[in-house]
C-alpha cells in the first residue's frame, strides 16, 4: 500500500515529511509438515503465523541503498553505493557481508539485485526502513518473510508486475546466491501464499500449489520456541542437503545415468523426474536401501563424482549420513500426503479419532529429523514433554519444524483443553530450563 511518511513519526525520521511511501508486509511461517523435504520434491504443509515484516520504501535522489533496520541494535543502518557492487551473485555476497550489517542487510539487497538483474531493470536508489516481529533464529521463517515483503513493496513502488510464483522463486534465489544460505522453496511459497486459519499444500517440484485447506473447527496448530537458535546457513543443514543429493545421485547411476548426465540433463529425464520424494517407501527399501552407505566426501567424489544441485558442496573430510538423509524425503513425502488426506477426513467428518494417527506422523517425523542429524536436546524435551502428557489433555502431536537443529516445535492440539495444556507445557519448559522462550499461537 501507498502511505505518506507524516502518518508515522517514526516512519517520517526516517523519510522525512511528506513522502510517499510504499510499504508491504509478509507472515513467517509454521512447517506443520514437510520441512527440510522440500529440496527433494516432497509435498509439504505450512502455516502462516501472525508475526510479520513490513518493508517500507521510497526512491532516494543518490544511486544509493540507504537500509536501516528497527529491530537490531548495532550496525543497524547500511549504505551501499549501487556503482561499488561487484557483477555477479558470488562477489556480491562477499562484497555485502563484509560491510558493518552486511550480515542483515544481504536480504534485503540480494532481493533488490536479483529483481533487477533477472528483470532486466535498472531501478536506482532507494531509501528502505524495515521492522519485524518474525524472531529471527526460531525456524518460522523470518528470512522468508522479509524476502517477501521486500519484493512485494519494491514491485508496487515500481508498478512491476510478476506472475504467478515469481515473486517467491527471486526471494529464494536471493537468499541462495546473495545471502548464501542453501533454502529450498517452501518458504518463500508459504510467506506469498499462505493465509490465516489455513494449510498450504505445496508439492516442491519445484512450485505446485493445491488448494487450500481450511483447518478443521477446535483443531489448531501452535508452536512452542526451545530458545536455541536454528540457521538455514548452518553446516549441519547443508551437509543434510547435500547428503540428499548424494543418495540421488547414487540411485540415479544405478539407473545407468553416467556422471555427465547427472548434471546436463532436465530433471523430467532423469529418474524420478529428478526428486528422491517420487520415490515410495517400499521402492526405496527394495532395491536402493542396501545401495547407500555413509561416506566420507572424497570417497563418494571418487566413487560417483557429482550431485545434480547447484548448492550442494561436497566437502572432502565430511562423514556424510547419506541413507538416512536419503531415507528422510522419500518416507516425509508419503507421511505428509497421509497426514492431508486424514485432515481432509477429519474436517469433512469431525472424526476426531483419527487425530492420534495424525499425531504419530508428526513424532515420525520428528525422530527421522534426528535420524539426519537435525535434531537438538531441547527440541526433542519438547516433544516429549508434549507425548507424555498424551491425548486426554488434548495435545495429539509434535514434531521440530523448519530446518532443525533448534528452533520451534509445532504442536497440534485439539479444543481449548488442547491449548490450555500447550500453554501449561510452555510454562513448564521455561521453569525447567531457565529458556526465554516464545509461544506462537493465533
Amino acid at each position: 500500500m501507498k502511505i505518506n511518511s507524516s502518518t508515522n513519526p517514526i516512519i517520517q525520521s526516517f523519510f522525512g515529511p511528506n513522502q510517499l511511501i510504499t510499504q508491504c508486509s509478509s507472515p513467517g511461517r509454521m512447517d506443520v509438515m514437510g520441512g527440510i523435504a522440500d529440496y527433494s520434491g516432497s509435498l509439504v504443509l505450512q502455516k502462516p503465523i501472525k508475526e510479520k515484516a513490513t518493508v517500507s520504501i521510497s526512491i532516494r535522489n543518490y544511486n544509493q541503498l540507504h537500509i536501516k533496520s528497527l529491530d537490531i541494535e548495532k550496525d543497524n543502518e547500511i549504505y551501499i553505493d549501487l556503482d561499488e557492487i561487484p557483477k555477479n551473485y558470488e562477489q556480491t555476497r562477499h562484497y555485502i557481508k563484509s560491510l558493518p550489517g552486511g550480515d542483515w542487510a544481504a536480504y534485503i539487497v540480494g532481493c533488490y539485485l536479483v529483481l533487477a538483474k533477472e528483470k532486466n531493470l535498472k531501478l536506482g536508489g532507494l531509501d528502505i526502513l524495515i521492522q519485524s516481529d518474525v524472531p529471527v533464529g526460531k525456524g518460522v521463517s523470518s528470512s522468508a518473510a522479509l524476502e517477501v515483503a521486500t519484493l512485494k513493496s519494491i514491485c508496487e513502488l515500481f508498478s512491476i508486475e510478476l506472475t504467478d510464483t515469481e515473486l517467491p522463486k527471486l526471494a529464494q534465489k536471493a537468499e541462495n546466491l546473495v545471502v548464501g544460505a542453501p533454502c529450498g522453496l517452501m518458504d518463500q511459497l508459504a510467506s506469498y501464499f499462505g493465509e490465516n486459519t489455513k494449510l498450504l499444500p505445496i508439492r516442491c517440484q519445484p512450485d505446485i500449489l493445491f488448494d487450500l485447506v481450511e483447518i478443521p473447527e477446535n483443531l489448531s496448530f501452535l508452536g512452542i520456541d526451545s530458545g536455541i537458535k536454528h540457521a538455514v546457513s548452518g553446516a549441519s543443514y547443508s551437509e543434510v542437503r547435500t547428503a540428499a543429493f548424494m543418495g540421488y545421485s547414487i540411485i540415479a547411476q544405478k539407473h545407468g545415468i553416467n556422471k555427465a548426465q547427472l548434471q546436463k540433463l532436465s530433471s523430467e529425464n532423469l529418474p524420478y523426474n529428478g526428486f528422491l520424494s517420487n520415490i515410495s517407501p517400499s521402492q526405496f527399501e527394495s532395491n536402493y536401501a542396501r545401495n547407500l552407505n555413509s561416506m566420507y566426501g572424497k570417497d563418494f567424489t571418487h566413487d560417483y563424482g557429482v550431485v545434480n544441485d547447484s548448492l550442494s558442496q561436497i566437502k572432502p573430510d565430511t562423514f556424510y549420513n547419506i541413507k538416512a538423509c536419503t531415507q528422510h524425503p522419500i518416507y516425509e513425502n508419503f507421511r505428509v500426503s497421509s497426514f492431508l488426506e486424514l485432515l481432509k477426513i477429519v474436517n469433512k467428518n469431525n472424526f476426531i479419532h483419527i487425530l492420534p494417527l495424525m499425531g504419530e506422523l508428526m513424532y515420525q517425523s520428528h525422530e527421522s529429523y534426528n535420524n539426519c542429524g537435525l535434531g537438538n536436546e531441547m527440541t526433542d524435551k519438547i516433544v516429549e514433554m508434549a507425548r507424555r502428557k498424551g491425548f486426554e489433555s488434548g495435545i495429539y502431536g509434535a514434531k521440530i519444524t523448519g530446518g532443525g537443529s533448534g528452533g520451534t516445535v509445532c504442536l497440534m492440539v485439539y479444543g481449548e483443553k488442547g491449548i490450555q495444556s500447550a500453554k501449561e507445557l510452555f510454562a513448564e519448559y521455561k521453569d525447567l530450563t531457565n529458556q526465554e522462550s516464545l509461544i506462537f499461537i493465533e
